[in-house]
């Protein structure tokens, strides 16, 4: 099957959606598929390239906009694809990439076009002013696309858009690479290592220092919890929040730590007794750091957000979960985590069975080949 992909970025650009992109293009093709993807550049050039397989088309970018890259090429170069395209896989939000898509008059298959999928991975969530203006645009473009794939049954429940089209919506959760988190000799001995300066549990964030991410929550939760919470990500309220530890008396319990590769991402999940994600905001659409503690063992505590955040992490089953926001009920469920040794080993064995069993790549690859087929009309 040809297959190609429109997305503002592909890695190394960071990202939750370009990794998701990246790593279901490059299973397509280590199947066998011929996979292409279209995207900005971050920067005026362009670029061919081949990355594990996938045809990556990185087109010059004139500017962005409300992090929304425009690259003016992009109509035209998803018109000239179409005549070797079985499927086109958009994923939404890219307000530029949809719209050149749509006047590039391509498809779907319903109306005398290209077979065409669209993940849709969030809400627009803060940028109410332009997710007003985008509207128009949104709903001709969900109208005019043969199925949309969410990633658990909670969006096309709860977002305003799938579920007026909830008909033509389809599930297919996101997967990771669960044997990159597995408990190897290495790895543990690592994770003992990273652990030994922390004479308390840990509890453990990974994630960008942003609004919708809750970290303030979760800071002022461990003024009640007999742990240490070690922060790992970069962002603009790194500053904020080291000044809400000093106030509340904690500093020397909250680790900031810049962002780490792979190898010690995947041991500190084995350091940490628990794993947080403490998100508010309807943005924080999954949480795939969730499954990536999951994977190693670890249970998770999060928040019982209208998306698939509590989808992935299944109360009582593979963690706790605990209303967005609600500092009191989150240092409840961190508490007892951290000092219920039982509990927190049962969580963690349950969450990573079930990240095995439902959670893989490969899992992933085989439900969106059924939506590609389906959109193609192929039995």
């Amino acid at each position: 099957m040809r297959v190609t992909m429109l997305n503002k970025y592909y890695p190394p650009h960071l990202g939750g959606i370009e990794y998701h992109m990246r790593d279901l293009a490059a299973e397509l093709a280590a199947s066998g598929h011929e996979v292409r993807a279209i995207v900005a550049n971050e920067g005026p050039g362009s670029l061919t390239e081949t990355i594990d397989g996938v045809a990556v088309t990185r087109l010059p970018r004139a500017f962005a906009y409300a992090s929304t890259p425009v690259a003016g090429q992009m109509r035209a170069e998803i018109a000239a694809a179409a005549a070797a395209t079985d499927v086109f896989h958009l994923h939404f939000p890219y307000p530029w990439g949809e719209f050149a898509w749509l006047s590039a008059g391509v498809g779907g298959r319903g109306a005398g076009g290209v077979a065409t999928v669209l993940t849709y991975h969030s809400d627009i969530v803060r940028q109410k002013v332009l997710g007003a203006l985008y509207e128009p645009v949104l709903r001709r473009l969900l109208d005019r696309v043969d199925l949309v794939i969410a990633s658990s049954p909670n969006m096309v429940e709860h977002s305003p858009e799938l579920s007026r089209i909830a008909e033509k919506c389809r599930v297919v959760p996101f997967g990771i690479h669960v044997e990159r988190f597995e408990a190897t000799p290495e790895r543990l001995a690592r994770a003992a290592e990273l652990k030994a300066p922390y004479a308390r549990p840990v509890v453990l964030f990974v994630g960008r220092l942003i609004y919708y991410k809750g970290a303030d929550v979760l800071v002022r939760a461990m003024a009640d919890v007999d742990a240490d919470l070690v922060m790992i990500g970069r962002g603009p309220l790194r500053e904020e929040l080291e000044r809400l530890a000093a106030s509340l008396g904690i500093s020397g319990r909250v680790h900031f730590v810049e962002p780490v590769g792979d190898d010690d991402l995947a041991a500190w999940y084995h350091a940490a007794d628990v794993f947080c994600l403490p998100s508010v905001a309807r943005s924080e659409a999954f949480g795939l750091v969730q499954l990536e503690a999951h994977a190693a063992g670890t249970p998770v505590v999060s928040t019982t957000l209208t998306t698939g955040v509590p989808f992935v992490n299944e109360h009582g089953v593979t963690g706790l979960t605990v209303p967005p926001g609600d500092v009191a009920a989150l240092a409840g469920a961190l508490g007892e985590l951290v000092t219920d040794d039982a509990l927190r080993r049962r969580l963690g064995t349950q969450a990573a069975s079930r990240a095995h069993a439902d959670f893989t790549i490969a899992r992933m690859v085989e439900r969106t080949l059924r939506v590609y087929d389906e959109a193609r009309g192929v039995a």
